[in-house]
Formats: C-alpha cells, structure tokens, sequence
C-alpha cells in the first residue's frame, strides 16, 4: 500500500482524516479529540511527510519510522496524530477486504457488554444516582462509572463531603446486581486514596480509576497493593517505555489505554499484548462518542485480555456540544446495555458531509 492523500477535516475539539492510496481507494480515521486542529497540523507536518510515497506493508513499523524520525518530540501531539493516519489505514484495509476491522484484527462483529460512564461532577450525589436509574430502565445498562473527588484535585473535593456521600448513594441506589466503577481522575495522595478505596469496598464497587496523579506509578502502585478493589489507569499514557514500566511493576489491576492518545490501534495492540503476557485485563478507555468508542468496539471484540465492559460516556450536547452532527447516523445503539459492532466494511461509519462542510480542510498529497 502507498499513500497518495492524507486530509483532515477539524474543529478545535475533533479532526477526522480520509486517506487515498495509489488506487484510489480511501479509509477514514480520526486524531484525537481536543485541540484536533492543533493535532491535525501534527499530522500534516510530522507524520505526512514520512508516509506519502511510502509502501507500507508494517503498519507498525512504519509508526516506528515515523517516531524515529520525529525522535525530538516524542510527546502526546505527535501519537495523537499518527492515530489519524493508522486508524484511517484500518478502515482502508477493512473497506478493501469487505469487513469490519473487528474481524481483521481476528474478531467478529457482535455486541459488547457496555458501562453507563458519567463525565459529571457538578452534579448532585442524587441526581447521578437518578440519572443512573433511568438509563438502567430505559437501556438495560447493569455497569455504572461516576466522578470522585476533584480532577487533579490535590487530595481536595469537587465540594465538601460529596465523595463520601455519592459512594452510597449510588451503591444504594443502583447496586443490586450492578457493577458500580469510580474516577479519581489523579486526585489523592495515596494515604487518601486508600481511604476513599475502603469506602468504595465497603459499598461494593469493583473498579477505582486514576486515584493518584497517573504520572506517578509508585503512588498508584501503593494503592494497588493497599486495596482488594481493582485499581485501574493508563489512559493518559501514551509512551510504550512508561506502559512496559507500568505493567512490570504491577501498578494497577486493570489498563485503561486510550486508542487515541495512545497512536491507535497498531500501537493500542502492543500494549494489549503486554498486559496479556502479564495476565492482566485491558478496558479501554472511550469518553466521548467520537470515533473513539467506535474504534474501542472493534478492538473488544478481537482481543483474548478484553476487560468486562465497553465505556460509554452519556453525555449529550449539554455537556459535549461539538459531538453534535459528527455521522450521517449514529452507530451508537444500546439495547439492554450492550453496543453492537455491525458486520459493515471498515470503521462502519459516514462523517455527515454537513459536518465535514462547516469544519476546517487540509491536504498533503504527493506531488
């Protein structure tokens, strides 16, 4: 394969990328949300220049030769945008094989077992705890991800008080025969992570995500170590050496890389592969309805490590108003709480042509 086209279309919160090889036949991906008009000048600029005219036959080498290349910025921009042009190469591959990019990855199409996420943490211990039970009885959902403490927050709450009342409320509320999933978002010390962990135990949750600041993985660790719940993280991580570190040392039950950060799904798989070697389960992490949950769908239903469920952010336009028109039609269905990756070639997705009108164009093609 050799790519002749690379495009993106982008706001300032999402770009999605359509590349064309030497026979015309084109795929679509997306980098990574926020600041994807930034991430998309990446693209063109340091990961373009290496790829056009290129024959491609290692998708993950080619990666690697990029990397290398560009070996003076290896930070987040530059993986955010390689996952346009890798994720965009998969949905060429599955178009031109007629199928989904589950099955090339050695999956199938089917359902994957989904976890309400809740991005909020304005909101009222009882109102997530109402919210939650409407979506268990309108959608079927039996897993349920609320906000602890404050992002980043210093060992502080969003306000006082709210961590240790949302634990029971919640538990309380929806508990039976749910699986209930906390965030931290890097906010404790791991003398009040472990705190909060306990709480969180003894109300029955089973996953505590992020409780200390993710860059440091002996504090994570510590909790680890400290708790019978499963800690979780990696979603910000995008740095192969700091995931080889992470699962070495064990610093949490359960990964959570994000295929967007991370450089998609090529690199994604490496880090599955890490985690099954040391027997640890990989749920991805998927919090908006971009193509990022898309491309975690396909991914669960291929890998033999694939944790319990899908996340599946329930935000809406109030609190993700640039999610608003992205796809021709949404293919994002939940039935009894689980989502569907349907036998369609590719990603199985259309970008609305409105979408793609209003947003911001580039091309790098080869001369």
């Amino acid at each position: 394969m050799k790519i002749t086209r690379i495009e993106t279309f982008c706001n300032r919160y999402v770009g999605f990328v359509r590349v064309t090889d030497e026979t015309g036949a084109t795929g679509w991906g997306q980098v990574s949300t926020y600041n994807s008009d930034l991430t998309s000048e990446v693209l063109h600029r340091q990961v373009a220049p290496y790829t056009l005219g290129a024959r491609i036959t290692d998708l993950d080498d080619h990666l690697d030769r990029v990397f290398e290349r560009e070996h003076k910025f290896p930070g987040s921009y530059l993986y955010r945008a390689m996952c346009g042009l890798d994720t965009a190469i998969w949905d060429l591959r599955g178009k031109q094989a007629g199928k989904p990019v589950a099955e090339l990855l050695g999956g199938s199409a089917g359902t994957i077992h989904a976890y309400a996420s809740s991005m909020k943490r304005d909101i009222t211990p009882t109102q997530e705890a109402e919210r939650f039970k409407r979506l268990r009885d309108e959608y079927g959902f039996t897993a349920f991800k609320f906000r602890v403490g404050a992002e980043c927050g210093r060992n502080e709450d969003e306000w006082p008080g709210r961590t240790e009342e949302i634990i029971p409320t919640i538990a309380k509320a929806v508990g039976a025969g749910a699986d209930l999933l906390a965030d931290a978002n890097s906010c404790y010390s791991p003398a009040r992570a472990i705190e909060v962990g306990k709480i969180m135990q003894d109300n029955g949750l089973v996953h505590y995500e992020e409780p200390c600041p993710y860059w440091e993985l002996e504090q994570t660790k510590e909790v680890t170590d400290a708790l019978d719940i499963d800690v979780t993280g990696g979603e910000q991580d995008c740095d192969l050496a700091t995931w080889k570190r992470m699962i070495d040392m064990r610093a949490v039950d359960i990964v959570q890389p994000d295929i967007c950060y991370l450089g998609g799904i090529s690199r994604t798989l490496r880090v599955v592969r890490m985690a099954e070697a040391a027997g640890l389960p990989v749920t991805p992490h998927a919090a908006n309805l971009s193509m990022v949950t898309i491309f975690t769908m396909h991914l669960l239903r291929a890998i033999p490590n694939g944790g319990k469920y899908l996340e599946f952010s329930i935000e809406g336009e109030d609190y993700y108003p640039w999610q608003d028109g992205l796809f021709r039609k949404s293919p994002y269905t939940i039935v009894d709480g689980k989502a569907t990756v349907t036998d369609e070639p590719g990603w199985g997705v259309e970008i609305d042509p409105e979408w793609l009108a209003r947003s911001s164009y580039k091309i790098s093609e080869v001369n």
